[in-house]
């Protein structure tokens, strides 16, 4: 593998649990793409929200995924939840790598999601849904995706070696 494996989807979808396996099955680094951001800003990304606001966070997180497509590779990347919806990142990933949309319904993303406070676009439910709905649209724009149809990773992990051969 000597090129990025980009994972996107929405909150809850299992992007860093899929990608730490995924990882792992492919001899390659993983990066939560959130945690480089935390590592930037040197706060959790609910303290850069909550001080700095949403559109902070979103440069934040635009440099960090610029510094990593950069450094090139074969890695495996865990994208945040809304981080592939803007054109500026797409364009930073196109033609360096392969994305790839965990396709996961609503109900198990809510269920997986409900009452972690370090998810601060998830505390309302009706606008966690609107977000879910707003965003298909533009995951769908991946180079590949694959259905979670359960909550057991390893078979999204083989669905995505398949798709990936």
């Amino acid at each position: 593998m000597t090129n990025p494996i980009f994972l996107v989807g929405f909150m809850g979808s299992g992007k860093s649990t899929i990608g730490v396996l995924l990882a792992a099955e492919l001899g390659a680094p993983f990066v939560d793409l959130d945690d480089d951001i935390e590592a930037a800003a040197g706060r959790s990304i609910a303290e850069v929200f909550e001080a700095d606001g949403e559109q902070r966070f979103r440069d934040l997180e635009h440099e960090a995924l610029t510094r990593r497509v950069d450094a090139g590779g074969g890695v495996v990347v865990a994208l945040g939840g809304g981080a592939f919806t803007f054109a500026r990142n797409r364009d930073v990933m196109h033609g360096r790598g392969t994305s790839i949309w965990l396709d996961c319904p609503f109900e198990t993303a809510h269920r997986r999601v409900e009452g972690f406070a370090h998810r601060p676009l998830a505390k309302d439910p009706e606008k966690f849904r609107a977000l879910f709905e707003s965003r298909r649209g533009e995951y769908a724009k991946a180079d590949l995706r694959i259905a979670i149809d359960s909550d057991e990773p390893a078979d999204a992990v083989r669905d995505i070696l398949k798709a990936l051969r």
